[in-house]
């Protein structure tokens, strides 16, 4: 959860007692100071109400590395085209443990091992998906002479095979001498001479009509003119039959000759219709347009054509009625024409898009229905089961949620009993709640693990609810709700030291935004206005689309008006509070000031930029660092800065090679210490030979002699530590 969400029972009385605006109002000098001081002292209660944790819509198994192992050993002997689910299992662990890298690594490994065009398409569409504003690496790799096949769109037509299920001599003319080898075809006031053993080639049906026992069989001239095919239609169709192509055939025609051919049982023929209205399909009406005609007429290429142009237009694509529609109403015949074996795959990808628009949505529990659909194994089946559950439950359908997450439970999805807990304790079972958690932490099942703990907490009071958290972080340290609990009640306590201490703990190794929010209220009620707005500008840091007291107030706006209060520094001063920090490892305050020097002084944004993105990288937010990396490139100060940001953006998206030659290129022109690190960093990924060592060794050694911003304190005497430990290895 991203938002400070106070709890239901809450929410009418925190609205009343603590009302952003009515604050912001009284820091500003719009309301008198008198009153509202009162009310903050008694609305300390509603304000740190913690929001209670979110059943999260994620494959969580209770053995991480028992689930990995089994899917690792299925990978070495299962067959290859069952290895794309396989990396799409793995996929889905990883999602649970929040392993963004892991995540990607396994996607791209389904999209490689993929033995259908559907799979590249549907994976192709994820990576890109997962990468959304990264198209600026395919850019860079261009530079460096290298495509991102995964980001493009694939030639369909060519990678499905051609319909060869029917053979041209399975069909023969009749030994009957008396039957003359042309036939007359009347469309209306038309006649059309065919071969009558050339078309008797095109399906049973024809083979049946010309040469079997219907009547049709023994005359020279047939009527077809109620088959709805036009006169200029079967010229076509008696062009193909002669040669096998279709040339120069508008694409209306086509849609006439694709149903008649479907209509007729001519695959050869719908086969090459499907061929060329694929070459016809540029944008999402057409894909809309002709994709009711795939469906409808069982053309499998066309409908891959058609499916490809949607996810590659993913998530905007989703906002199509139209679109949304299709996928919604296709029955398993259909989802076979447009998806192939890549149905529930598909269905994962187009159900993970619509929960992160909008988990309630209609298209979202649409696509959840198809997806159980599209399940072939247990475990699709459990993830599919669990993730409808939690989409039922925030649709307030409460017996059918039940339902579902007791259809995981039963798959072997224990973390669903969460869902079931959270569903008695909503239909006023509290106690019943808490019996499902105590039932599988002490059944011996399976080890009791922090999740397990945390959910129990949430139906008992006092020391009891003390000790469950308490064995929650024990045995999982990185949940934010206990801290956040703990804190919250001990600043009701007036405990100001021990809350922030409690706080303090999670933020010294996870960066969670509900903690960082959390944090800021306690300063604002501290009136710790400096405090205060070191941790929101860390925020907008980290999302600067944020929004808090549940959304209704943007952080920025909130910055704003805190900012009033706090002394204004100058450049030089910035630069000395940023050092100051740095050198004491304090990553939040250096966060902090230098979003301030971002947003309030003439500093380079480029070296800001960047020093923020290691900042990142080192509190593991990955994806708000490659955020960094790109506007440090934006703001370049210099070629051979701005080719430095490019190698580290595609070293950090696992393009080492890439990231290496960009490095060289930026100390052909300058010297500097960030072209050397990276370049001994990518050397040190990009090669196996271990006689590189000393040449990394060396790289290192000419960074430290560069110029040198003092910022770099921390990272030199790392990089000497690495140095030195490269240097043991070696005389190992």
């Amino acid at each position: 959860m991203r938002t400070f969400f106070p709890s239901e029972s809450c929410k009418e009385t925190q609205l009343n007692a603590l009302n952003p605006q009515s604050w912001l109002q009284v820091e500003r000098g719009k309301l008198s100071k008198s009153s509202p001081q009162c009310c903050f002292s008694s609305s300390i209660e509603s304000l740190i109400k913690v929001p209670e944790p979110s059943i999260l819509p994620l494959f969580k198994p209770v053995d991480y590395v028992e689930v990995l192992s089994q899917i690792h050993e299925e990978l070495e002997t299962c067959a290859p085209e069952e290895r794309p689910n396989l990396y799409l299992l793995k996929f889905q662990v990883f999602r649970g443990l929040g392993e963004i890298k892991l995540m990607r690594r396994s996607l791209r490994a389904a999209w490689q091992k993929a033995t259908s065009v559907h799979e590249k398409i549907v994976f192709g569409a994820w990576l890109k998906y997962e990468k959304q504003g990264e198209e600026l690496i395919a850019d860079l790799l261009a530079t460096c002479g290298k495509c991102v096949e995964e980001f493009g769109h694939i030639d369909v037509a060519s990678m499905l095979p051609e319909d060869t299920n029917v053979s041209s001599s399975q069909y023969f003319l009749s030994s009957d001498n008396k039957l003359s080898r042309s036939v007359t075809f009347r469309i209306g006031d038309e006649n059309i001479v065919c071969d009558r053993r050339k078309m008797a080639c095109l399906s049973a049906p024809f083979q049946a009509m010309l040469n079997g026992c219907f009547t049709e069989s023994v005359r020279e001239d047939i009527d077809l003119s109620e088959n709805n095919i036009s006169a200029a239609g079967l010229r076509a169709i008696n062009e193909f039959s002669m040669t096998g192509n279709l040339n120069e055939v508008s694409p209306n025609l086509l849609l006439e000759i694709l149903i008649f051919a479907n209509r007729f049982c001519c695959e050869r023929l719908k086969d090459a219709c499907g061929r060329k209205l694929a070459a016809f399909v540029s944008s999402r009406d057409d894909a809309v347009e002709l994709m009711e005609y795939a469906l409808e007429e069982n053309s499998h290429v066309l409908a891959a054509s058609c499916l490809q142009v949607f996810l590659h237009e993913l998530p905007d694509c989703l906002n199509d009625d139209r679109v949304v529609q299709i996928f919604s109403l296709a029955n398993r015949q259909q989802r076979l024409v447009m998806a192939g074996p890549a149905s529930f795959s598909l269905y994962c990808l187009l159900s993970e898009v619509s929960m992160n628009l909008d988990p309630q949505s209609d298209k979202a529990a649409c696509f959840l229905e198809q997806l159980l659909e599209s399940a072939e194994t247990e475990r699709q089946r459990l993830l599919a089961f669990h993730q409808l559950g939690c989409v039922r439950l925030l649709r307030k359908e409460y017996d059918e949620a039940e339902r579902l997450f007791e259809a995981a439970v039963n798959a072997g999805h224990i973390y669903s009993v969460a869902g079931l807990a959270r569903l008695a304790f909503l239909k006023g079972k509290k106690s019943g709640a808490y019996d499902k958690l105590s039932y599988i932490i002490s059944s011996g099942s399976c080890r009791p693990l922090g999740w397990m703990h945390q959910e129990r907490s949430l139906y008992c009071d006092g020391d009891t609810r003390w000790e469950d958290l308490n064995k929650a972080t024990e045995l999982d340290p990185t949940l934010p709700y206990p801290y956040m609990y703990r804190a919250a009640s001990l600043m009701r306590k007036q405990d100001v030291q021990g809350a922030l201490a409690e706080i303090n703990r999670i933020l010294g190794f996870k960066l969670a935004l509900e903690c960082l929010e959390l944090r800021f209220c306690f300063y604002l009620v501290l009136e710790d206005h400096q405090s205060a707005i070191c941790d929101v500008q860390a925020i907008l840091t980290l999302s600067p689309e944020y929004r808090m007291f549940e959304g209704r107030v943007a952080a920025s706006q909130l910055r704003t008006l805190v900012r009033e209060h706090v002394e204004s520094w100058t450049t030089a001063d910035c630069w000395m509070q940023l050092y100051e920090r740095w050198s004491s490892v304090d990553d939040i305050g250096s966060l902090s000031v230098i979003y301030q020097m971002l947003v309030e002084s003439d500093a380079p944004k480029g070296v800001l930029y960047f020093r923020q993105s290691l900042l990142l990288l080192r509190l593991n937010c990955p994806e708000a660092a490659m955020r960094s990396l790109h506007l440090a490139r934006q703001h370049a100060s210099s070629e051979h800065e701005r080719l430095v940001y490019e190698g580290w953006i595609l070293y950090d998206t696992g393009h080492c090679e890439e990231g290496l030659r960009k490095a060289e290129e930026s100390i052909k022109i300058t010297r500097s210490f960030e072209a050397f690190f990276l370049k001994a960093y990518a050397l040190a990924d990009s090669s196996q030979d271990t006689s590189c060592s000393s040449t990394v060794v060396s790289l290192l050694e000419n960074a430290l002699k560069c110029p040198s911003d003092r910022l770099r304190k921390g990272t030199e005497q790392s990089r000497k530590y690495l140095r030195r430990l490269w240097e043991a290895g070696i005389g190992s």
